[in-house]
Formats: C-alpha cells, structure tokens, sequence
C-alpha cells in the first residue's frame, strides 16, 4: 500500500465516521418533521370546521345588525310622529282656549256677576234712584 492509498483509506473512514454521525440528528430531524406533518395536518382538521362556525355566527350577526338598522329607522319614524301628534296636540290645546274656554269664562264671570246682581236686588241692596 501506497502513502496515497493510506490517505484514501483514512479520509475514507473519516467520511464514513462523518456520514454515521450526521445520520442520527437527519433521523431525528425527519421524525420531527413527521410529527410537524402530524400536527398541521390535525390543525387543519379542527381549523376548517372552526373557520365553517365563525362563518355562519358572522352571516348570524349581520342579520342581526341589519335588524338593528331596521328598528333604529322604525324608531325615528316613531319619533317624529310623536313629535307632531305633540305639536298637533299643543296646537288644539291652544284653540280650545281660544274658542272655548276663554269664552266659557267669560259667560261663567258674566253669570256669577248677573246672580250676585240679582241676589243684591233681591235683598234690597241695590237701591233705585227715584225721578
């Protein structure tokens, strides 16, 4: 055997010692990428139906929403008609005084000051000038 040989012989080993070496983290990296395998393929599992759920509670709260939008609307009309059956009711209030009342106490003044009137007469209060 040769010096060149004996440097193939040795460099050779070397190899054989590095590749031997190298293959235990390689096996133990190829069971963690297995088990990362594993994993993502069960995270898949569990995510779609999730994803599926949080769809449908999404389309469920839309309705919801426009629902909300609808009674806000619905509200508002109230609103401003109780706004002008009070303007309406004000505005009546203020013409039954007008034709009404006002007028009403005036006969009920009238009527008191003519009883009076004749309640004095009667008694012989009011006294007639003679001529």
């Amino acid at each position: 055997m040769t010096a060149g040989q004996i440097a193939a012989l040795i460099a050779a080993s070397a190899v054989l010692v590095l590749v031997a070496l190298l293959a235990v983290p390689l096996l133990k990296l190829g069971g963690v990428l297995d088990q990362l395998r594993t994993a993502v393929r069960d995270l898949d599992d569990a995510t779609v139906p999730i994803l599926d759920e949080l769809k449908s509670t999404v389309t469920a709260t839309n309705e919801e929403i426009s629902k909300i939008g609808d009674v806000t609307s619905d509200v508002h009309t109230v609103s401003e008609h109780v706004t002008e059956i009070s303007t309406r009711t004000n505005e009546l209030s203020k013409v039954f005084t007008e034709t009404v009342a006002t007028p009403m106490v005036k006969v009920a003044g009238l009527a008191h000051g003519v009883r009076k009137a004749t309640a004095a007469q009667r008694a012989g209060k009011l006294g007639r000038k003679d001529r």
